[in-house]
C-alpha cells in the first residue's frame, strides 16, 4: 500500500518554476529518502505535499486520498507529522510547554515516552526553548511532531547543524518510527547516513527528479552518489554504544532561537 505519492508536481514561487513533474511515492512502512544538492527543490518538494506551497498543477495523494488541494491543518489531522527545517519550536515555552502544543491523537508515543527516548529532555524539561542546544531542540521537534502519532512523519534536513554523533541518534530515532509502523519521509544532505536507513530513494536534480529506486541499489552507484547527490566518500557507521544522552551532551551550549 502506498502512504503517499505525488505525481507530475509543477510548483512556483512567484514566477519562478521550482518543480517540474515531480514526482515520488512512500510505501507504507518504509523509509524513503529524499536527495539532491543545496537548491535542488527538496524543501519546495515537502511543502508541496503537505500543502503549505500548492503546486500549480500536479495531484498529491496521502492514504489513497486526494490531498492536492487539502489545507495543511486537515493533512495533519490524517496523521502527518511534518519536522520542518529549522525546527521551529516555541523558544519562550519551556520544553515540556513545547511538548504540550501538539493534538493529542491515540498511539504508542507520550510524552513519558519521549523523555525515556531523549533523557536529555527530561532533564531540561523546565528550560525554554531558547535555553537549548541544536541538537535539544532537534529532539524536541521530533519528539513534537511523535506526539501526534502520526501514520506517516517527514522530516526536512534533521541532521542540519549537528554534531555527527547526535546525527547518529537522531537516525536511530527515525528507524526506530518504521518499527513502531510509520511512514517516513526523509529529506537530507546527509547522504551516507539516509541511504542507511532507508528502503527507497529520490534525487533531485534542479528541480527535476534524477533517479529513484532502492537505497541500496544507490549505496552501490558511487558515481552517481557524487554527482546526483554531492555525496563525500566518507563512510558511514552507527555506534551501537551510544545514548541519546550521551549524544545531546555533546552539543550543550544554548543556540538563540527566534
Amino acid at each position: 500500500m502506498i502512504a503517499l505519492e505525488a505525481e507530475g508536481l509543477n510548483t512556483f514561487y512567484g514566477k519562478s518554476h521550482i518543480l517540474y513533474d515531480v514526482g515520488l511515492k512512500v510505501e507504507e512502512g518504509s523509509i524513503t529518502t529524499l536527495l539532491g544538492r543545496n537548491g535542488a527543490g527538496k524543501t519546495t518538494t515537502l511543502r508541496s505535499l503537505v500543502g503549505l506551497t500548492p503546486a500549480r498543477s500536479g495531484k498529491v495523494t496521502i492514504f489513497g486520498k486526494d490531498t492536492t488541494r487539502t489545507p495543511t491543518y486537515r493533512i495533519a489531522q490524517m496523521g502527518v507529522g511534518y519536522v520542518p527545517e529549522g525546527r521551529k519550536i516555541f523558544a519562550h515555552l519551556t520544553v515540556e510547554d513545547n511538548l504540550r502544543v501538539p493534538m493529542e491523537r491515540p498511539g504508542p508515543w507520550t510524552i513519558d515516552r519521549v523523555f525515556k527516548t531523549f533523557p536529555r529532555l527530561a532533564e531540561r524539561r523546565m528550560n525554554k526553548g531558547r535555553q537549548l542546544s541544536g541538537g535539544e531542540q532537534e529532539m524536541l521537534s521530533i519528539g513534537r511532531a511523535l506526539l501526534l502519532n502520526p501514520k506517516l512523519l517527514i522530516l526536512d534536513e534533521p541532521s542540519q547543524g549537528l554534531a555527527p554523533l547526535i546525527v547518529q541518534e537522531v537516525f536511530k530515532i527515525v528507524q526506530q518510527t518504521k518499527a513502531d509502523g510509520m511512514s517516513v519521509l526523509l529529506v537530507e544532505q546527509n547522504v551516507r547516513a539516509s541511504l542507511e536507513i532507508a528502503d527507497y530513494a529520490f534525487v533531485l536534480d534542479h528541480g527535476i527528479m534524477g533517479w529513484s529506486g532502492t537505497a541500496a541499489d544507490l549505496m552501490k552507484d558511487e558515481e552517481r552518489i557524487q554527482e546526483l547527490a554531492g555525496a563525500s566518500a566518507e563512510e558511514w557507521s552507527f555506534d551501537d554504544d551510544l545514548s541519546a544522552q550521551e549524544a545531546v551532551a555533546l552539543s550543550h551550549q544554548p543556540t538563540t532561537v527566534a
